[in-house]
């Protein structure tokens, strides 16, 4: 895969389709790598007549890492977010959507459709909201509008996912917490066999498994704060997808995002939670493809 220099960094991206086609710009969650994007989706965006492009955020995958940055504690943040005080962290979600600014700008591309999931979400939102000409189309699944007085994910779930595994530098024990995860927050309505969750969760870790990452990604969410006024201001065609079902961003948040965002649709999916279950790759790569192609007109 190759790499270029966007917002000072060195950012790892993918891209198929045709080179000439409009683009869609994919932008994943906290703490996953550009590859949780599943193939068959990204291929039928492509077949769908798009240049369908994934990156790794910063500090994840193989872009660039903050190694210096020191790793925050979580918890702490929560208390002192809760009582209003100023976060000082490596980066905000500000940040992070430079990056895709930046990518943008070095692959020449001037406007793009904008799919973010989870966290991705939410720098898909501040791309549509703040970069306005650089945004066709946006599309936000199971992500939310940061409004502190929204339902919080069950707590167990919430838990598991912050935690490190057992022996963290063990690759059995790092698979095995990765296969937990995904099984709590997983679409109970499309399951996924627990010999395909070890096979996505064991490429995930050959590839890159870098957990401080993940934490400080978690602190740009905690200490970026509420999106709602931002939301307000978006004007390109929205569209907000969330699973019925997500453990860990409950609908209440996407239908909480699609409320302030002006004339954005809202697409509910039964027996969906937090990921793209093989069983979910057609219904939201055919609702995402009809977006993008109205809103190119």
């Amino acid at each position: 895969m190759p790499a270029v220099r966007a917002n000072g960094l060195t950012i790892e991206y993918e891209e198929r389709g045709a080179p000439d086609a409009p683009v869609i710009l994919l932008v994943m969650g906290f703490s996953a790598q550009l590859t949780l994007w599943p193939d068959d989706f990204c291929d039928a965006l492509a077949d769908g007549g798009f240049r369908v492009i994934r990156f790794d955020n910063r500090d994840i995958g193989l872009s660039e890492k903050f190694d210096d940055a020191p790793v925050p504690d979580i918890m702490n943040l929560i208390m002192r977010a809760m009582q209003g005080e100023k976060l000082d962290v490596a980066y905000t979600l500000d940040d992070m959507t430079l990056d895709a600014v930046g990518l943008l700008d070095a692959l020449g591309i001037e406007t793009a459709h904008v799919v973010g999931m989870s966290m991705g979400g939410m720098i898909a939102q501040l791309l549509a909201a703040n970069h306005a000409t650089r945004v066709k189309s946006l599309v936000s699944i199971m992500s939310s509008s940061g409004d502190p007085g929204l339902p919080s994910g069950k707590p167990e779930v919430l838990q598991t996912l912050t935690n490190r595994p057992a022996d963290p530098d063990d690759r059995e024990a790092q698979i095995a917490h990765g296969v937990k995860v995904f099984k709590m927050i997983g679409s109970p309505g499309y399951p996924v066999g627990d010999a395909e969750l070890r096979a996505r969760v064991s490429r995930s870790i050959d590839r890159s498994f870098y957990p401080q990452g993940a934490t400080r990604q978690y602190a740009a969410i905690i200490a970026s704060g509420s999106r709602v006024e931002a939301l307000k201001t978006i004007s390109v065609p929205a569209l907000v997808i969330h699973g019925a079902d997500d453990p860990l961003v409950p609908v209440e948040a996407g239908k909480d995002t699609a409320r302030h965002v002006p004339g954005a649709d809202l697409m509910i999916v039964e027996g969906m939670g937090h990921d793209i279950a093989p069983g979910l790759v057609k219904t939201l790569a055919v609702a995402i493809l009809d977006h993008c192609h109205k809103a190119q007109g």
